[in-house]
C-alpha cells in the first residue's frame, strides 16, 4: 500500500493497520483481474483506484463518525463502492451490499471471502423489491449510495431502508445544488429531511464530492418505493 494512500487517509481521519492495507491491496488486485472479463470499473490504474474509489468511498468519515457499530446498507453498490472500503477500514460495521446485477454480487462475495470479512451481506435484487422485505425495511442506521441516479429517485430507493433517526447519505458530484434543491419535496414525502450538505475536496487532487445528509424523521409510507422502474421513469414531485 502506497504512502500516498496513507497521506490521503490522514486528511479524512482514517487510520488503517497492516492487515487492512493487505485487504485493500487484495481488493484492488481482484477488481482489476475480474474487470478483464466483466465491466466493473473504467478506472484501473493503481493510484487512480486509490483516489477515486478507496479514498472517495471513505471520505464520508470526515463528516460522519463511522467508527461506531453501525448497521449500514449500500444501495446500487456496483463493484462494492463505497461499501467494501468502508467495511475494510471500519471493521465493526455490519454491512449489506445491494445490487441488481448478480455477477457483481458474486464478485463481492468472493472479495468478502478472500479478505475474511465478517458481518457482510451481499444481496442480489432491486431496491424497489428488497425495500418491501420486512427483514430490510427501516432496519439500517445509515444507507449510503454512490449510484448516479437523480437524488429524487435515489431517495425513493434508499429512505425506505433507513430507521427513523438514521441517515441516507448520498455521494453526489460536486455541482449538485440544483438537483439537491429539486429533491426536497420528494424527500419530505418519503419521511426525510436534508439536514446538511458537505462539499469535500481532497487536497492536491481533482477529487471533489458533495455529501447530502438526509435524516429520516418519520416512517416512510408503505406505498414507497413504487414498483420497479417507476422511481426513475416518474420521479416524485412535491
Amino acid at each position: 500500500m502506497s504512502e500516498t494512500f496513507e497521506k490521503y487517509l490522514e486528511q479524512i481521519n482514517v487510520v488503517i493497520n497492516d492487515k487492512q492495507k493487505e485487504q485493500f491491496n487484495r481488493f484492488y488486485e481482484m477488481l482489476i483481474e475480474k474487470n478483464k472479463v466483466m465491466n466493473l470499473t473504467a478506472i484501473t490504474e493503481y493510484d487512480e483506484v486509490i483516489l477515486k474509489h478507496f479514498v472517495d468511498s471513505l471520505a464520508i468519515n470526515k463528516y460522519f463518525d463511522m467508527q461506531r457499530p453501525l448497521k449500514l446498507i449500500d444501495v446500487g453498490t456496483g463493484a462494492g463502492f463505497p461499501g467494501i472500503p468502508l467495511k475494510i477500514a471500519f471493521e465493526q460495521l455490519d454491512v449489506t451490499l445491494l445490487d441488481s446485477l448478480n455477477k457483481r454480487i458474486k464478485f463481492i462475495e468472493e472479495v468478502a471471502k478472500v479478505n475474511e470479512l465478517d458481518k457482510i451481506n451481499p444481496i442480489h435484487g432491486r431496491a424497489e423489491d428488497v425495500a418491501r422485505n420486512k427483514e430490510y425495511r427501516e432496519k439500517f442506521d445509515i444507507c449510503v449510495s454512490r449510484a448516479v441516479a437523480n437524488l429524487t429517485s435515489l431517495s425513493e430507493y434508499c429512505l425506505p431502508f433507513v430507521k427513523v433517526g438514521g441517515y441516507f447519505i448520498s455521494y453526489k458530484a460536486g455541482n449538485s445544488e440544483e438537483e439537491i434543491n429539486d429533491s426536497k419535496a420528494a424527500i419530505k414525502m418519503l419521511g426525510g429531511k436534508i439536514e446538511r450538505v458537505e462539499n469535500f475536496t481532497l487536497a492536491d487532487t481533482d477529487i471533489t464530492r458533495t455529501f447530502v445528509f438526509i435524516k429520516k424523521e418519520r416512517q416512510t409510507s408503505a406505498k414507497y418505493p413504487r414498483k420497479a422502474g417507476l422511481p426513475t421513469k416518474e420521479p416524485l414531485k412535491g
